[in-house]
């Protein structure tokens, strides 16, 4: 039996009435079951994208602009009819660079500006690979020179002269190094924000540089000491690979300082949906998707490849570019961070929501 008021109307209160749906709508946002109902959906989409693109990205390689070097100096018809045919067969992906004597071209080849050098050898043909410049274009560049020179009965010498360490005759290992730094880089960087949320924003910066210094140390550690399966510059490639960590650890707290809890999103986006498929570590950029193949340098897991790259097989000729990428990363998510640090949902000057609403 409902009571009434003292003049006789019925209660109008917030409990004495049954809730609006607007009033539904406000009590269902602040439960679990919201945030958890959009997680399935996001979980669901991330494992389809995250398979679609390392699918579209590596599944079945296509040539679509292979730099190549030709040595004019002593130049036979045998050696244009043969670089007229590996054009033909590779559908005109050959970015071809004539250079006037071999010196010049492996000049190029180290610089990394070409994949293969294509010369004379009185009546033969010689076809100088490098196989640390990227397994996959080796690869088809052996095999396809192999028919050709066969269909027009083209005596070849193929050479590898950067060839890959037994221990990694693919290539991949930079790529997997270069991948976990990535990963253990943005999970650390979830692990302060749920384990060690009070910590202040200059504190938050020190341990991801932490971690990223010591993780750096054990992955090339692991690698070249433990597994040997291949020999690192160990300091160069131990502070690329803590950059990278720290980058990436940098970008979680940037996204977190901006969106709070679904900064996960954007981070997967950037450094493993769209990153790493397009790094470079697992199937050379002249194989990816054109577009693939020229962002991801600019982005912090081809970054990584790139610098690792150079310093293991192209000592001496390293570029600054790498560099730049992943410091301007993290410069930028660091400032970002710095400036909107109030917004971030750790830190000991923030009351927890839980005191607050108990109070």
């Amino acid at each position: 039996m409902s009571r009434d008021s003292a003049d006789g109307r019925p209660p109008h209160g917030a409990h004495g009435r049954p809730p609006t749906r607007r009033e539904k709508w406000e009590t269902l946002k602040k439960s679990p079951y919201v945030p958890a109902v959009v997680l399935l959906f996001i979980l669901a989409a991330a494992a389809g994208l995250f398979a679609g693109s390392y699918t579209y990205a590596m599944a079945n390689p296509t040539p679509h602009r292979i730099p190549a070097a030709v040595v004019e100096g002593g130049r036979t018809p045998h050696t244009a009819q043969f670089v007229d045919g590996m054009q033909k067969a590779l559908d005109a992906s050959l970015e071809l660079h004539r250079y006037p004597d071999r010196k010049q071209a492996r000049a190029a080849l180290e610089e990394q500006k070409v994949f293969v050098i294509l010369r004379s050898d009185g009546d033969a043909v010689v076809m100088e690979l490098a196989a640390a410049s990227g397994a996959t274009v080796a690869e088809l560049l052996g095999d396809t020179g192999v028919k050709v020179a066969h269909r027009i009965d083209v005596p070849l010498t193929v050479t590898d002269v950067k060839p890959l360490p037994k221990g990694d005759p693919r290539g991949l290992a930079l790529f997997y190094i270069s991948l976990a730094a990535v990963i253990i880089g943005f999970v650390g960087a979830i692990q302060l924000s749920v384990q060690a949320s009070a910590l202040l924003p200059l504190e938050r910066i020190l341990f991801t540089a932490g971690y990223a210094l010591l993780g750096g140390f054990t992955i090339a550690a692991v690698v070249d000491w433990v597994l040997g399966a291949v020999h690192l510059p160990f300091v160069e490639s131990w502070l690329i690979l803590a950059l990278t960590m720290f980058t990436s650890g940098m970008v979680f707290t940037m996204f977190n300082t901006l969106i709070g809890r679904w900064a996960m999103i954007p981070t997967w986006g950037v450094m493993v949906l769209l990153g790493n498929p397009s790094s470079g570590g697992a199937v050379s950029w002249p194989l990816l998707p054109s577009l693939l193949g020229h962002i991801g340098r600019w982005l912090p897991p081809g970054a990584s490849v790139n610098a690792q790259h150079t310093a293991v097989y192209y000592q001496g000729h390293q570029y600054v570019f790498p560099y730049l990428v992943l410091g301007a990363w993290s410069l930028v998510s660091c400032t970002v961070f710095w400036v909107w640090r109030h917004r971030h949902p750790g830190g000991r000057d923030h009351m927890p929501e839980h005191a607050a609403t108990a109070s």
